[in-house]
């Protein structure tokens, strides 16, 4: 096992990997920019370095300043987390080379998996079904357009090389296919220097379910479950569960077999995950496969009890899986919802700000990754996740009770978040049956009916929060209803707002 790893990440993933680490008896370095020096990933690993200035090319992804910072601390391992450097094959093929091990797949998986066009022939030669469209890149136009009218309009343009829904159109018509191919590649190009678009069939109402896998090095593969991830906006997963209420059994059966068939044909090692596209007649499609760890991982944890952090690390020192398939056991149903600081009265706005109060839920079948604390400073330049918040229970229902629950214990003030519109997902009658889709958000989410929806529970937390703040002898904004972030000056009338900012806001 290794003597000492480099979590090359910050916030709940880096804390996450040092909890497992510290497990195996790892001792860990965090890395961090000058404005995480305090953060509690920090805070928490046995050494830390500083990698530079606040935006992330000046800090985390310095491939090569993190590589000469591991040498220089004998560092034996790296571990990516997800985004930054996660699925960059040049920086798993650099620490190759340094002699240090990258916790993740080989950089030529990541590298053929990297690319959508090269994954889907990847998994057509494997006989793993993908949604019908262009094999490769669009050279030609014309030649796409022909190919659209073939399979039938509805489709979608997508980055060759990204996700995340960058470099993604919806075109409806040949007549509208000219200007979403040139969108799409400007944008593609913007996001991921490559302007590189395919073409695919559009779904309707589909679903996006995935399969964790874990493949080691002595060829051993097998599938923790699937989740259910339709529940987005702009393509951005917000709440995740396991296992999925939609599919049927069979073909439970049929997406796992598969993903484990698409990880064998690539010569997979490590954590991974492989996503498909469910229609509403349960047919399922290869969508991509994501070479590293997923945010949404703790459900698969619950339901698994395995810790798949610790799995990685075993994984990528040379151990063999100590699991078959038919040792694993699935249990119970988990859901995780990801706490973002972001309005969602204001198009999902990111939020900024001092975190002046945190008090997390607990209780039984209560998990709370968090890579923020009371005092954290909450800025511009990384992404705005803030925590997982999930649950196990024996059942969907008591998941979803206990989830309700524990979104009602948790206290985040300082800046918004998006509690209130979990809270206002997993009350809802379509997201109770189990019928949502990817349209889910779209199709139902109005931002000012959402203080008409959210639970009695939820209006008392509001009005004792109200209670608290006139009892701390504060005023809140009396020039308008809308709140402004904790400790700012509203630009309309110069008021200062209460350290007591809700949650909640009443639409104006």
């Amino acid at each position: 096992m290794f003597r000492k790893l480099l979590i090359a990440n910050r916030g709940e993933i880096a804390l996450r990997v040092i909890r497992s680490a510290r497990e195996l008896g790892i001792a860990t370095v965090a890395v961090h920019s000058d404005v995480d020096r305090g953060a509690p990933h920090v805070q928490q690993a046995d050494e830390a370095v500083c990698l530079g200035q606040a935006p992330s090319r000046e800090s985390y992804l310095r491939g090569e300043r993190i590589i000469e910072e591991a040498r220089r601390l004998g560092v034996d391992a790296i571990h990516p987390g997800y985004g930054f450097l996660s699925e960059n094959a040049e920086f798993a093929r650099a620490c190759r080379q340094a002699g240090i091990v990258f916790v993740g797949p080989p950089p030529e998986v990541i590298e053929g998996m990297g690319s959508k066009t090269a994954a889907r022939q990847a998994m057509l030669r494997a006989g793993v079904p993908v949604v019908p469209g262009t094999e490769a890149a669009i050279v030609d136009p014309a030649a796409a357009i022909r190919v659209a009218e073939g399979i039938g309009f509805p489709v979608m343009l997508k980055a060759a090389a990204g996700g995340g829904g960058k470099g993604m159109r919806r075109v409806e018509g040949a007549a509208d296919f000219p200007a979403a191919l040139e969108a799409a590649r400007r944008e593609a190009l913007g996001a991921f220097a490559d302007g590189a678009v395919y073409l695919e069939k559009y779904l309707e109402e589909p679903h996006h379910v995935e399969v964790q896998i874990l493949a080691d090095s002595q060829g051993n593969v097998l599938h923790v479950g699937e989740r259910e991830c339709s529940i987005q906006r702009r393509h951005q997963k917000v709440v995740e569960e396991s296992p999925s209420p939609f599919i049927s059994a069979e073909l439970r059966q049929a997406l796992c077999e598969t993903a484990v068939r698409a990880a064998r044909a690539v010569g997979y090692v490590n954590a991974g995950t492989i996503e498909f596209l469910v229609d509403g007649r349960q047919n399922f499609y290869f969508l991509e496969m994501n070479t590293r760890l997923q945010v949404e991982h703790p459900v698969s944890e619950w339901v698994s009890g395995l810790d798949l952090v610790g799995e990685q690390l075993r994984i990528a020192a040379g151990l063999p899986l100590e699991l078959r398939q038919s040792d694993l056991q699935l249990r119970g149903h988990a859901i995780e919802c990801r706490i973002c600081a972001e309005d969602p009265l204001a198009g999902f706005l990111p939020d900024t700000g001092r975190v002046t109060r945190h008090v997390p839920p607990g209780g039984p079948g209560v998990r709370l990754d968090s890579g923020v604390e009371k005092g954290s400073e909450v800025g511009v330049h990384y992404d705005p996740l803030l925590a997982k918040l999930s649950v196990w229970a024996q059942d969907r229902p008591a998941a979803i009770a206990r989830m309700l629950r524990a979104l009602g214990e948790y206290r985040l003030h300082g800046l918004r978040t998006n509690l209130d519109f979990c809270r206002w997902v997993l009350e809802h009658e379509v997201f109770r049956a189990g019928r949502y889709d990817t349209g889910f958000i779209a199709t139902y989410f109005q931002p000012e009916r959402l203080a008409e929806d959210l639970s009695p529970e939820a209006l008392l937390a509001v009005e004792t929060a109200g209670l608290l703040e006139r009892l701390a002898g504060e005023e809140s904004c009396t020039h308008t209803r809308r709140r402004h972030s904790t400790g700012q000056d509203c630009h309309e009338c110069g008021q200062r707002e209460s350290a007591w900012r809700l949650q909640h806001r009443r639409p104006a």
